[in-house]
């Protein structure tokens, strides 16, 4: 984390709206939200309330019309494109109710990739790989391909890809809304467990009453801003 920042995550005042139409729409209105490390925030709100936008923006996978967003101390606003997707792979991981692995590489280069990107050698990679792909249960799947792995499977595989490279944040969007019950509660868990043996701050998005409750804030996205619902 750069400089003194207080938070891994801080986003204040931000606005988002998409040309649709005659009329442009504002999504996000002014909302602000902060989250220090090891802390979990869960984020719900109705469909097409603009949850999967926020999340987006939060990585830097877009960015704001208005307001700023802080990640480590750093706006994505103030970056160049190269920069952003080296901070993301620094200091960010995402898991989406998609899987989105690569389809013609095996578990364990799925998991590697983010390591790789950021220059790691080969052999400490597929260690560290190995390993996380071990954790979270899946020490006889290292050499199955996605579509050779279960729903429950699969996305314990982007599980962890998305937490190879220990990050400071860790962004879920609807990361269990793909699977049955059972398949769901295993999943969060480790998502649970995972985020806090790694120290990271974890946002969900989530339709979910149950496990927003299991996050120690919730707060509802409602009319493109941010509402404390209570805590876990």
């Amino acid at each position: 984390m750069t400089g003194s920042a207080q938070y891994v995550l801080e986003a204040r005042e931000v606005r988002k709206r998409f040309a649709g139409g005659p009329q442009a729409v504002e999504v996000l209105s002014g909302a602000s939200l902060h989250l220090r490390a090891g802390q979990s925030l869960a984020i719900t709100g109705a469909s097409g309330s603009g949850k999967s936008t926020l999340l987006h923006l939060l990585g830097g996978l877009d960015l704001a019309d208005a307001g700023q967003i802080e990640v480590c101390g750093q706006s994505w606003a103030g970056m160049s494109a190269a920069q952003q997707g080296r901070w993301r792979n620094q200091h960010v991981g995402f898991v989406y109710q998609f899987h989105h692995l690569l389809p013609e590489f095996n578990a364990l280069d799925n998991v590697m990739m983010p390591l790789r990107i950021r220059r790691v050698a080969a052999a400490q990679a597929q260690q560290r790989a190995s390993a996380l792909l071990e954790q979270v249960g899946l020490a006889a799947r290292l050499l199955h391909r996605p579509a050779e792995l279960s729903g429950g499977e699969r996305q314990r595989v982007a599980l962890a890809r998305a937490l190879v490279t220990q990050p400071a944040l860790l962004l879920a969007d609807e990361p269990t809304g793909n699977l049955d019950d059972d398949s769901a509660d295993v999943v969060f868990a480790l998502i649970e467990a995972m985020a806090r043996e790694h120290g990271s701050a974890m946002v969900l998005v989530t339709h979910d009453a149950g496990l927003a409750a299991r996050c120690g804030r919730t707060l509802r996205l409602q009319h493109g801003t941010l509402h404390e619902t209570g805590a876990a």
